[in-house]
């Protein structure tokens, strides 16, 4: 196997494994069963096509624009605060037991994309590690492309692992306290990465 490709593989599963918005947002769609297949797929594929911009050196264009971070940071925060505070209210209010986690109920496939496109693509962060880190770090290697590949292999790798074995956390979440719980982690952690953005 390519060192290339190992390199990438490691690197790029060692940033996407950091908790964050779009990782707790995959957990509990993966716990609910709804659209997961499309929700993976999306998280994966964005990776991808950042990942793949950062070889090509839009990393240097990314950096060269000086309002495009700013954008980036208030409008992911802004939005990172509102999806926190639904999340926390759904932890207050509870009822959400096992039910919310058949298969196939629930909401429909395109709001819940909209929701995931806009916690990957409105994460400046994501820009940081996709297009400016590894894509300069490819760039130390004699296939960067291979390097690439081995990134977005992970990407892939981790998201549908994530996904789909969230099910095996279900008989956990028969119980209404434990999504009392989870929505209560998933709102704190928008919350925290807002706050943290807006003190970048």
């Amino acid at each position: 196997m390519p060192p290339s490709l190992i390199a990438g593989f490691a690197l790029g599963l060692s940033l996407i494994m950091a908790i964050g918005a779009q990782n707790a947002f995959v957990l509990r769609q993966g716990l609910r069963r709804q659209h997961v297949f499309w929700i993976c797929l999306t998280c994966a594929g964005s990776d991808a096509v950042l990942i793949t911009a950062g070889v090509f050196g839009f990393g240097s264009l990314a950096l060269a624009v000086p309002w495009f971070e700013q954008a980036m940071r208030w409008g992911g925060a802004a939005f990172l605060i509102w999806y926190g505070a639904r999340a926390l209210r759904a932890a207050w209010q509870g009822g959400e037991k096992l039910e919310a986690a058949q298969e196939g109920a629930g909401a429909a496939l395109l709001p819940v994309l909209a929701t995931v496109l806009a916690l990957t693509w409105l994460n400046p962060h994501v820009y940081l590690d996709t297009v400016v880190l590894l894509g300069s770090i490819s760039a130390q290697y004699p296939q960067p492309l291979v390097f690439a590949a081995g990134a977005t292999i992970a990407s892939f790798t981790f998201f549908f692992t994530l996904g789909y074995g969230a099910s095996l956390l279900a008989p956990v979440f028969a119980r209404p306290r434990a999504w009392q719980v989870l929505d209560a982690v998933v709102g704190l952690t928008m919350w925290a990465i807002a706050v943290k953005l807006l003190l970048m």
